[in-house]
């Protein structure tokens, strides 16, 4: 009796949990709409911008949005894939990750570039060395990533378009000419022991950039717009190699014990824009058109709070430098950041 009672007590049991699992999933039809969030949006600076997003939704819908804050990529990614969030704004790395975990999941749309378009709808992916150390990373007086073997090297997560897979793309490209590194993958750069002497992870982009200045790493990778409200321009032109940035005297956490110090540019790289997506299994198709005629309406592309002045001091998502403003886009418009991992 004993021998054939806990199987049935075990099956139950699993039962049990396995229900409650999918009671938490979202239905379409529901009145709350579930907005989450990566880490290097989820900081108290962004707030503003994060409510008028809900905002925007709210009317749009008529329906609550409640924001989802996130410490951890693979949380943010794992919430919209599984439908525990109806949308979600992420990188095309993070986007294509939980497309392959749940085919509901789409894009809404994408900031565009200073056109207006798709067509300039890039950001940048970055690899910095602190601007005391920028000289040593020169060769015949130009930057070059040759010197970043054997250092302590920090990402944003391996999840991370411009955090990880486009930088970790760019350095097997570069060092596989070599022979000593012609079998290099990005899998040997997740850890230390092969390539880099130590990999952190910084869990976002403004943390990778504090791994640096605070000197737990010789190099680190990040993006322009995930620091962008911390930093001002030292010397240098903006997104070019050589480039010197300064962290502003008045930056908010986790730069306000770091204000002044330096960091150089040694590779710029273009990156395709971070979508915003729904999880059509838990979005309706109504609030998904409803939501994306909106954000691609001109009233947001004129919102302050949203597309941020390039001259104003307000923390914001997108900056407005000309005719920035969310366009529609489709799952193609993915496929160069599919074909790094081929």
């Amino acid at each position: 009796m004993k021998k054939s009672f806990l199987p049935l007590v075990m099956l139950i049991v699993i039962s049990v949990f396995l229900g409650a699992c999918s009671n938490t999933k979202k239905s379409a039809s529901s009145e709350e709409i579930t907005m989450v969030w990566y880490p290097n949006e989820s900081g108290n600076d962004l707030k503003a911008a994060r409510d008028e997003i809900g905002k925007v939704i709210e009317e749009a819908t008529g329906k609550k949005v409640t924001h989802k804050l996130t410490t951890d990529y693979a949380v943010a990614i794992e919430t919209i894939a599984n439908g525990n969030a109806q949308m979600a704004f992420m990188g095309a790395q993070g986007y294509i990750e939980a497309k392959n975990k749940s085919e509901d999941i789409e894009p809404v749309v994408v900031p565009s570039g200073a056109s207006g378009t798709l067509e300039d709808a890039v950001y940048h992916s970055w690899l910095a060395v602190r601007a005391e150390d920028a000289e040593k990373h020169k060769e015949n007086g130009e930057f070059t990533i040759d010197k970043i073997v054997d250092s302590k090297f920090s990402f944003v997560s391996n999840s991370s378009t411009s955090g990880f897979k486009v930088p970790s793309n760019s350095i097997v490209t570069h060092f596989s000419k070599q022979d000593q590194w012609k079998d290099l993958t990005p899998e040997d750069l997740m850890e230390g022991g092969k390539f880099f002497k130590e990999v952190l992870y910084g869990d976002s982009h403004q943390g990778s950039a504090v791994n640096l200045l605070s000197k737990r790493a010789d190099v680190a990778a990040f993006c322009d717009t995930c620091v962008g409200n911390y930093v001002e321009v030292a010397d240098g032109e903006e997104n070019t190699a050589g480039s010197t940035y300064k962290v502003r005297d008045d930056a908010a956490e986790p730069f306000n014990t770091l204000t002044g110090e330096e960091f150089t540019l040694i590779s710029v790289t273009p990156v395709l824009n971070a979508p915003f997506v729904a999880n059509a299994s838990t979005l309706s198709e109504e609030d998904f058109k409803k939501i994306q005629e909106s954000l691609a309406s001109d009233e947001v592309a004129n919102n302050e709070t949203i597309f941020v002045p390039e001259d104003s001091e307000q923390a914001g998502l997108f900056k407005k430098t000309d005719k920035e403003r969310f366009v529609v886009t489709d799952d193609a418009w993915f496929d160069p950041i599919r074909e790094l991992a081929k």
